[in-house]
């Protein structure tokens, strides 16, 4: 017969026995030596395995990889801190993908500066959840002077204010609730009766780059606008968002009764690395009465350049921006904020909740980060940043920053010099879009060697690149963050992908050669 209250038929004794073994693993005053050795261990692991990576993928296949995960008893504990670190390494730690390595060129990850690593440790220890005072005291203090320190280096003036976030796109879709919350107000303000409020919504438009980053069009969704709500606006040769176009869509959108609740100008596109022109779109918004937020989640490393600064001339200007220290801070991931010219807007996130930040608690003076924020339980990501700042400083950040979009220029003129590729526009920042030609091809068979080259050297696991297409043609793009990787690792990689694309095109031209008609 079961005990009561021991549903699985466990004695009381036993379960006691459980609770008691089980509590050793709690991290608290009696566990510190457990906690520094197993940390240790951990730490000593992860260290080999970079140590011995040499090369950013082993190239292994979902297919290959998902049996041996799929066959683990998650019920069944191994019981050993080394048992579970072996296992761990065969299912994750060996097939990593390594961002540290430099020969890594594909996505937004950088590789993360040791600083910023103890910060991470010790965040994760103390465990301080950032909605409320009660919960985070000091470490709530700190969010807001790093916040206060990023909005007087893009130059937003003494009202500015922000929040921590999970990454770009969350700091967009911020963005754009308190662009829709403020263009809705400005509406029923002007308003001689009060207007339905599904009907002004379904009027607001934005206005935002071909080349801007996605999130914009799933905030827009995620806000209930309009199925066409986001309009994109024609770039130059350079990527760049076209002002004249911009102009004539404001009017295009005036004259067709919308309203335009923002205009998203991006400081560092993800594919090209541009930075549109950002003092000549501040002056259109502002004669049109237009909320401008700035995506400089990628070219958010300008800030803190010893000599690039003033590409970023005119963010200033902007009602919200976009920053993300986890692509050109080197910071782990996640290490984002939303920064705001006037930081009352920020109340269009606020909710009070009685057992959390009660109405009162604003008349006591009681700094709680849940007000700007439209999450609850946050991590302290900006002790990452606290201690890279504290320990490195801003201008180290920013050599490192410049260092890699030296390395972009470089990696461009070798491109643009070298007859197996073509090269799209310059980048102003560190990332390089080409592709693999080869006179004779068809469109269609040079798409295909392209791909083909870039799958061939994933699976090869000796490099990994990215890959986008332009104007309808499928290209390949570096995405440069390593201050270590070299012109030689670039040209490296270059040799081994015209390899795999002129494999590919001679075996599928003699394929067509043989096949009969």
């Amino acid at each position: 017969m079961s005990s009561i209250g021991s549903p699985t038929g466990a004695a009381p004794a036993d379960t006691g026995r459980a609770a008691a073994a089980a509590r050793g693993h709690l991290f608290n005053a009696s566990s510190l030596g457990r906690y520094r050795d197993v940390l240790a261990r951990g730490v000593d692991r992860v260290a080999r395995r970079v140590g011995e990576a040499d090369r950013p993928f082993t190239g292994v296949t979902p297919g290959e990889l998902a049996p041996l995960i799929d066959a683990i008893d998650l019920d069944r504990p191994l019981g050993d801190t080394d048992a579970a670190l072996d296992e761990l390494h065969d299912v994750w730690l060996r097939d990593a993908v390594y961002f540290h390595h430099p020969r890594y060129l594909a996505h937004l990850n950088c590789p993360v500066v040791i600083p910023a690593l103890l910060g991470e440790a010790v965040l994760s220890a103390v465990n301080s959840s950032l909605d409320t005072w009660d919960q985070s005291a000091g470490a709530t203090l700190m969010e807001r002077r790093l916040i206060e320190w990023t909005a007087g280096r893009i130059g937003l003036g003494p009202t500015a204010d922000g929040v921590f976030t999970s990454g770009g796109t969350q700091s967009n879709l911020q963005a754009m609730l308190l662009a829709r919350e403020e263009a809705y107000r400005t509406v029923v303000g002007g308003a001689a009766t009060r207007p339905d409020r599904p009907q002004v919504l379904s009027r607001l438009r934005i206005l935002t780059s071909a080349a801007g980053h996605f999130s914009v069009q799933k905030a827009a969704k995620l806000l209930g606008l309009a199925a066409d709500a986001v309009l994109t606006v024609p770039t130059d040769a350079g990527r760049r968002m076209r002002t004249d176009e911009l102009t004539r869509a404001i009017d295009r959108c005036h004259r067709d009764g919308q309203v335009v609740m923002a205009v998203v100008a991006t400081a560092g596109t993800t594919d090209f690395g541009t930075v549109d022109p950002l003092p000549e779109i501040a002056d259109i918004c502002a004669a049109a009465g237009v909320w401008l937020h700035v995506d400089a989640a990628y070219g958010c490393g300008l800030l803190v350049s010893p000599t690039r600064r003033h590409l970023l001339d005119g963010i200033e200007r902007a009602a919200s921006v976009t920053v993300d220290y986890h692509k050109s801070f080197f910071q782990p991931v996640s290490s984002s904020a939303l920064l705001v010219r006037d930081g009352r807007v920020l109340r269009h996130a606020t909710w009070h909740a009685d057992y959390l930040n009660p109405a009162r608690a604003v008349e006591q003076g009681i700094p709680n980060q849940v007000d700007k924020s439209i999450q609850t339980t946050r991590r302290f990501d900006a002790c990452k940043l606290w201690l890279t700042l504290r320990i490195m400083g801003p201008d180290a950040i920013g050599a490192l920053f410049d260092q890699v979009v030296d390395l972009a220029a470089q990696a461009w003129r070798r491109l643009d010099a070298d007859p197996r590729f073509e090269v799209a526009a310059p980048s102003q920042l560190s990332t390089v879009v080409f592709r693999y030609r080869e006179p004779g091809l068809t469109p269609g068979l040079i798409d295909e060697a392209n791909l083909h080259a870039r799958d061939a050297l994933a699976a090869s696991g000796a490099a990994l690149v990215a890959g986008t297409k332009v104007d309808g043609a499928h290209h390949l793009k570096l995405t440069l963050l390593n201050p270590e990787t070299t012109v030689d690792d670039i040209a490296y990689v270059l040799d081994l992908i015209a390899d795999h694309a002129a494999w590919y095109a001679r075996t599928a031209a003699a394929a067509e050669l043989s096949c009969p008609v």
